[in-house]
């Protein structure tokens, strides 16, 4: 996914409190009972975890040095309840944040998956499918630990500690001020790992995203990569690739995991500082062993808190990072909206016209230049022309994809810029030039052209498709699943599903690009039949390269390099024996090839354009 400038950069200081803030802002009400119950049961802890230590004064001088036989039984219920409350506590906040972090996951994943269907084609158009699922995937967990993370160090972790410093004090002032001066060169420490790892981390993120992507890319087009005998080199390029997220996570573990040895070799100074001192004090002024045993025991236990608390700065910039990269996302706006109080369009005989039209995915790379014409209520108009011609832009512009850059474009007198896109498109069937399939059964497939479609009429656009046949050949008729992008279907199968989706949406306008080119001979006979029959009464507008299936059409529109050079009938356009329609005609009937120009394939500016935006893809 294209990064903006800024994503580079490094946090700010305040970063992670403005994203822990919009986090709770956006999710906050809806799980303060469970926030609540959380703390408790992590004070809980801390409390439990802190009368240990304070304890064990008791422990030592009144069972073992004053030998008070008679405590013996109170102090254990009073350290058996610690634990048990301890035990009790540790599972409910368990239990309560993984419900927290689950349903979180959960809820942006929805979200984001809501927001990238609003966004335009042009966004997936610059970026990859494979890359930004396996982005999304890697990221999403960002909110829920950022969340956790802040939870746990604040609610169990900081109120241990602080807890236990107080036991501390408490028992021994002086120990306490001597065992506290690890502090300064441990917090400098944290600070300096957290600099260095949060680049890594985000090169980490960035790469294993192109690693799972690339993998993905791989085995669905395994048929081709086996055809062109691709193996190795893929092999080589992944490779590369995991090497590289190999590197990365080990740069990560060198860096996170420095904090444990300075951590320990500071702690191991202070406990021996304070054994040493709080020997010399026992050995030579007869002081009872009681309050060191505790503060000792206090000291132990605060270590494990004031550890997670200094390696929680590195986690949470892990993070924190997952976290910025999903709200980038989210923070999108989509560059193609509905204009502001946008009508629903009211589209019943369905007319098309192209005012004056001009259009181009680049700047200085015109696609469609100045088109005008008329695609009559209920009639057949064909566009033809050569590849790159701005065919299918045409297509894509009346369903807006993408939006013109001068002109209008009406339907039924609308302007399609000031209505609704959902009423638009649900006004019009299209079917592809390349048919893709969903997860799900056949009969699945064919309803997404209308919801609402009974099982009796999915059959009956199965039956003009002419896939009704093959259909009920399959294991389970219309309930077979389809298999991923319907790889188990052949092409011209997948070609007639698609048609029989487009038929059972029973729209006023039907597009269709290129659809039968993925058919034979026979099947395409009977396909132009079938929807010969089904696009009486409908707005028909037809594209294709091969002319013997527009010779019937009621108009035929003939572009080059994004302009409208002829149109008329069949027999008009043949009448002219230098027409450009006439020159395709002849060139298709005398050697069965495409739209070329002197048997070279004609390149136009939008075909430049769109391999332009290949390469930068």
């Amino acid at each position: 996914m294209n990064q903006s400038p800024n994503t580079q950069a490094k946090a700010r200081p305040g970063e992670v409190v403005a994203v822990i803030r919009r986090i709770l802002a956006e999710n906050g009400r809806d799980y303060r009972w469970y926030y609540v119950l959380a703390v408790l049961c992590l004070v809980m802890v801390a409390a439990t975890t802190a009368f240990t230590a304070w304890i064990m004064k008791d422990v030592v001088d009144q069972i073992f040095y004053e030998q008070r036989g008679d405590l013996i039984a109170l102090i254990c219920l009073l350290i058996l309840g610690a634990f048990m409350l301890r035990g009790l506590a540790t599972y409910g906040q368990a239990v309560t944040l993984a419900r927290i972090g689950n349903n979180l996951v959960a809820r942006y994943q929805r979200r984001i998956f809501a927001h990238l269907m609003k966004l335009g084609i042009g966004f997936f158009n610059d970026t990859r499918s494979g890359r930004l699922a396996a982005q999304i995937n890697e990221n999403v967990n960002g909110i829920r630990d950022l969340l956790s993370m802040t939870l746990t160090s604040l609610a169990r972790d900081a109120v241990s500690l602080i807890a236990l410093i107080g036991v501390m004090i408490w028992q021994d002032p002086m120990l306490s001020l001597m065992s506290l001066l690890i502090g300064p060169p441990l917090i400098y420490t944290v600070v300096y790992l957290t600099r260095r790892i949060r680049r890594a981390t985000r090169e980490a993120v960035q790469i294993n995203a192109r690693l799972i992507g690339a993998m993905q890319e791989a085995t669905q087009g395994i048929a081709i990569v086996k055809a062109f005998t691709l193996e190795d080199e893929l092999s080589r390029r992944i490779g590369d690739l995991v090497a590289g997220a190999e590197q990365r996570a080990n740069r990560i573990a060198r860096v996170s995991e420095r904090l444990s040895p300075i951590s320990d070799m500071l702690a191991g100074f202070a406990v021996a500082g304070v054994i040493a001192y709080s020997g010399y004090r026992a050995a030579v002024g007869g002081q009872p062993p009681g309050a060191v045993f505790s503060f000792i025991t206090a000291l132990l236990l605060a270590y494990d808190p004031a550890r997670r608390l200094a390696r929680m700065q590195v986690g949470m910039e892990r993070a924190l990072v997952n976290a910025r990269m999903i709200y980038e996302l989210l923070d999108l706006e989509p560059k193609q909206g509905d204009a502001p109080g946008a009508a629903e369009a009211k589209i019943t005989r369905g007319e098309v016209r192209f005012n004056n039209v001009s259009f181009g995915y680049v700047a200085d790379a015109p696609v469609l230049q100045d088109l005008s014409f008329v695609a009559a209520a209920g009639k057949m108009t064909a566009i033809v022309g050569a590849s790159g011609a701005g065919k299918s832009t045409l297509v894509a512009l009346l369903q807006r994809f993408h939006d013109v850059e001068a002109g209008s474009i009406e339907v039924d007198g609308q302007d399609i810029s000031k209505v609704t896109k959902q009423s638009l498109r649900r006004s019009i069937a299209y079917v592809s030039q390349q048919p893709y399939l969903f997860e799900g059964t056949i009969r699945d497939n064919i309803r997404y052209g209308r919801l609402s479609a009974s099982d009796a009429e999915i059959e009956l656009a199965a039956q003009q498709a002419e896939a009704d046949g093959f259909i009920r050949q399959q294991p389970q008729g219309y309930d077979t699943p389809v298999g991923e992008g319907g790889l188990t279907l052949s092409g011209g199968q997948r070609q007639r599903l698609s048609i029989a989706r487009a038929i059972v949406r029973q729209a006023p306008i039907l597009l269709l690009d290129e659809a039968t080119s993925a058919l034979d001979n026979e099947a395409e006979a009977r396909v132009q039949q079938a929807l010969t029959q089904i696009m009486a009464g409908r707005t028909t507008i037809v594209i294709a390269h091969r002319l013997s299936t527009v010779v019937n059409a009621d108009h035929i529109i003939v572009l080059e390099q994004g302009r409208l050079v002829e149109q008329g009938t069949h027999a008009s356009l043949m009448a002219d024996l230098h027409s450009v329609y006439a020159r395709f005609h002849r060139v298709q009937g005398n050697k069965g090839l495409g739209l070329v120009d002197d048997g070279k394939p004609i390149q136009t500016p939008g075909q430049r354009a769109k391999k332009a935006i290949g390469r930068n893809l």
